[in-house]
């Protein structure tokens, strides 16, 4: 049994062992059905339990068909159903029913604390689908799309970031020292990566260059990421925050100063942070990025039980 938590505290030989059996699986199911099981049914009969704290369109249905397609089925559960929290049940009580009835469960959470307790009280595995300092489930996906599309090592490219330093940011960074990869960040002087992602870069002796501009953070660029400057439950000034984020906008002036043949990638949902020329282009595969979610996932999901060949 393995947790799947934080890119950070995952081997970089089961992370790519993980991207190998997604890119196998994906090429096995060509001409298949959306719920037809993988030939080798490798989680008959198991089942994922998933709980939502926050809204999820993509990671919901990612997860309920990845599941699906390798063979076993889900429950999903919203925190507001359970008797979980101040006068309720007790997180540990909570974690051995989920124990007792599933064989895997899956939080999107507001809390990363929440993550860590139920790791150290439940006997089956935990997937972060993302919390409010990880979001590894995507991040791992955006390295396969982009190997995919590229088609060679994510090690021999330039990534870059534009944008608030946020969960998805968090995991990126973990990413790039996990696959050796270059990643330029670019965000106004307010919104930099906190101190204890900069500590743990410099720990382990990892260069980031991180420009207040978008500009210099762009420049060569093979891969350009953002993410919504403005998430569904931020309590902030919105129309402050947008403004200090509004030379950090993806457009295709800016674009033109990466590579030519580079690719766009957001993790949806999008907001003002991108122009809808570029969302539309053709350097844009979101919508392939969204789709890989599956097949990543299913792989994630086999190493999480133990079945990853």
């Amino acid at each position: 049994m393995k947790h799947f938590i934080n890119l950070k505290d995952i081997p970089a030989k089961d992370l790519r062992k993980i991207l190998l059996d997604a890119k196998k699986r994906k090429k096995n199911r060509k001409n298949y059905s959306i719920l037809k099981v993988d030939k080798d049914i490798p989680l008959k009969n198991k089942l994922l339990i998933q709980m939502f704290e926050k809204s999820s369109l993509r990671t919901r249905l990612s997860f309920y068909l990845a599941i699906k397609q390798l063979g076993g089925g889900t429950i999903t559960l919203r925190s507001n159903e359970l008797h979980l929290g101040d006068g309720g049940e007790s997180l540990e009580d909570t974690a051995k029913i989920l124990s007792t009835y599933g064989d895997g469960f899956m939080i999107r959470t507001d809390s990363d604390k929440k993550i860590e307790n139920f790791s150290n009280y439940l006997s089956i595995p935990v997937i972060n689908g993302l919390s409010p300092s990880s979001h590894p489930t995507q991040v791992l996906s955006d390295v396969f799309t982009i190997e995919e599309i590229k088609k060679k090592s994510i090690s021999k490219l330039n990534i870059s970031w534009i944008g608030d330093s946020n969960n998805v940011l968090n995991s990126l960074i973990a990413a790039s020292i996990k696959f050796n990869f270059k990643l330029t960040i670019g965000c106004p002087n307010n919104y930099r990566p906190k101190k204890f992602i900069i500590d743990w870069i410099k720990k382990r002796n990892k260069k980031i260059n991180i420009f207040n501009n978008a500009k210099n953070a762009i420049i060569n660029a093979d891969v350009v990421f953002t993410d919504k400057v403005i998430s569904l439950n931020d309590k902030v000034d919105k129309k402050k925050k947008l403004s200090e984020f509004k030379s950090f906008k993806i457009t295709s002036k800016l674009l033109d100063l990466a590579k030519k043949d580079c690719i766009f990638l957001h993790c949806l949902p999008r907001g003002s942070e991108v122009e809808e020329k570029v969302f539309n282009s053709k350097k844009s595969k979101v919508w392939q990025q969204a789709l890989n979610r599956v097949h990543v996932q299913k792989s994630i999901l086999l190493y999480c039980f133990g079945k990853l060949r």
